[in-house]
């Protein structure tokens, strides 16, 4: 099962994929922009990188089944670059193929660091997927979140 790096044709796919897992998690009203979007994966200093998951379509096209959407982090501790995955999500009729591992194979064999995620707390199947790959919560931290431009 293929699994790539995402090119500007992409990102309507990308789009898509994460309006799709939004309305999966319960937020029905996510519509992004697509021009963003394609500013901030491809434009001259992107802020993320996505790998898409393909499976062959039943006219022998490529289909887009699944993503990883991530960005490069630098823990200082580590002092080895590492990757913060934001998104991962495979499209329900697409699951139980190995897409959600080969796209999280794909982000270890990108760093010689680790690689992190959140998880909605809550969410049985995605914490029993990230177990059988052997990811652990991180015990003793605390998530903090500031929007500065909302004070």
């Amino acid at each position: 099962m293929p699994v790539r790096d995402a090119t500007p044709d992409d990102v309507e796919d990308i789009c898509l994929l994460i309006e799709e897992h939004a309305r999966y998690e319960g937020k029905d009203d996510l519509v992004l922009d697509r021009g963003d979007m394609t500013k901030h994966l491809f434009g001259p200093e992107p802020k993320a990188w996505v790998v898409i998951a393909e499976v062959d379509g039943e006219a022998g096209e490529r289909v887009t089944a699944g993503m990883a959407l991530c960005a490069w982090t630098f823990p200082s501790w580590d002092a080895k670059p590492g990757v913060f995955l934001d998104d991962l999500f495979v499209k329900p009729e697409f699951r139980r193929y190995g897409l959600g591992r080969e796209l999280m194979a794909e982000l270890g064999r990108r760093t010689s660091g680790r690689v992190e995620w959140d998880m909605q707390m809550g969410n049985a199947k995605a914490e029993a997927f990230y177990a059988s790959l052997g990811g652990k919560p991180v015990e003793g931290w605390v998530k903090y979140r500031w929007l500065p431009d909302q004070e």
